[in-house]
């Protein structure tokens, strides 16, 4: 296999420009959420140019296959998402959003460029591979429902179904170069928690004839981390946070009501499912034992995601040989969520972190800000080792 490693690096380092040029393209042509229908068509475009047939799902997304010998012995999937945030750009570049106010600014630009070279290596090499690559470019990640449990409902997980799935996604906090790898489970699920508090408002100078929603609220967001403190196990990554407030009274006016809105994560789906009947039952009783009452609305978003450990470990291990083990470093527990655990509760998962980082070029911004970047020679790690994880995953006996 060290003649495919050598070659496959060899074409990853010989596109590079072209793939600079494909993200670059992107990153200035941003599209929000379900609305990439000008991405997926040029997505469609690089594809088709390549030689490969392109099949639409979603209305935005886009699936190929690249079929090497014996395609149906084996099918692994690679996935990016082509979908940019509501925010507006701050970089000066050449390659600057045109769309006012709305930016890449979650690497999605790179994740597709990454994939699309990825892609053009294989297609290129298809005759020494064994098995089949699905291409999966989805629309929505950054937003509910997401994207990949639209594509997974409309087949994507089908005909031919996959054995294996794997996802890369830039990582501002590691330096370009190197990548992170984390075995079971990596990412939270994240639900939206909106309470409405019910009182009786009126002067601020007369309690006695109220019903105060801005106390009974007061009690209720401390009240409610008794959830995480004394009812969710040490040993399961919880949060419960409250982020808005919104109690439109006066120094000297009590509202009638208060708008809390919230999220919930933890990594655990039957705990998740009981915090949810915990959140109501102390939310609903808490509000009556002080006169008030309560309207809740517990919306579920994306599930938390599991990396598989057999795949992860082989994809790890392929990292190291192609990378070097010195470029390949542990990811800790992340809070935040990701629609490829959809992916990852449907079927074997691997979700690694793509470093994007230079600190001598000031390329450190964190992804959703309106300055981030990437240093774009990661972009020939990031499709040269998509494309090297395909052959390796394709010779595994999983």
């Amino acid at each position: 296999m060290n003649h495919l490693k050598q070659k496959i690096k060899d074409l990853a380092k010989a596109y590079n420009h072209d793939t600079v040029g494909i993200r670059r393209h992107i990153h200035a042509h941003p599209e929000l959420s379900f609305e990439e229908h000008n991405t997926v068509a040029y997505v469609e475009q690089v594809l088709q140019s390549y030689g490969l047939e392109t099949t639409r799902v979603a209305e935005t997304g886009v699936v190929a296959l690249i079929q090497g010998k014996n395609p149906d012995k084996k099918t692994i999937a690679l996935r990016a998402d082509l979908d940019a945030l509501p925010i507006v750009e701050q970089n000066q570049v050449a390659y600057k959003s045109q769309k006012e106010g709305v930016m890449h600014a979650c690497g999605h630009d790179a994740h597709t460029a990454s994939l699309l070279g990825a892609a053009r290596i294989l297609q290129e090499l298809c005759g020494e591979l064994e098995g089949t690559v699905k291409l999966v470019f989805q629309p929505g990640e950054e937003k509910f429902p997401g994207g990949a449990s639209v594509m997974i409902k409309e087949g994507v997980l089908q005909q031919p179904a996959p054995a294996g799935i794997i996802g890369q996604h830039v990582f501002p906090m590691l330096p370009a170069g190197k990548v992170g790898f984390r075995s079971g489970m990596y990412m939270a699920s994240a639900d939206e928690i909106y309470i409405t508090v019910k009182g009786k408002g009126g002067h601020a100078a007369l309690p006695e004839l109220n019903v105060d929603p801005v106390l009974i609220s007061a009690h209720l967001i401390v009240a409610l981390q008794q959830i995480v403190s004394r009812h969710a196990s040490p040993k399961t990554p919880t949060v419960l946070s409250f982020g808005k407030v919104e109690a439109l009274g006066a120094t000297n006016v009590i509202p009638n009501e208060v708008k809390l809105e919230g999220t919930f994560r933890t990594m655990n789906e039957a705990w998740r499912k009981e915090a949810h009947q915990r959140i109501r039952k102390l939310a609903e009783g808490l509000c009556e034992s002080m006169g008030g009452s309560c309207d809740i609305d517990i919306k579920y978003g994306y599930p938390f995601l599991q990396n598989d450990p057999a795949l992860t470990g082989r994809a790890r291990e392929a990292a190291e040989a192609y990378l070097g083990a010195e470029n390949v470093v542990d990811l800790d527990l992340w809070m935040g969520a990701e629609d490829f655990a959809y992916y990852s509760q449907e079927v074997a998962a691997c979700f690694y972190r793509l470093g994007t980082r230079n600190e001598a070029r000031g390329i450190t911004s964190g992804v959703h800000t309106p300055t981030f970047d990437i240093e774009e020679s990661a972009l020939e790690v990031g499709s040269g080792l998509m494309a090297w994880l395909a052959v390796q995953e394709l010779q595994a006996q999983s």
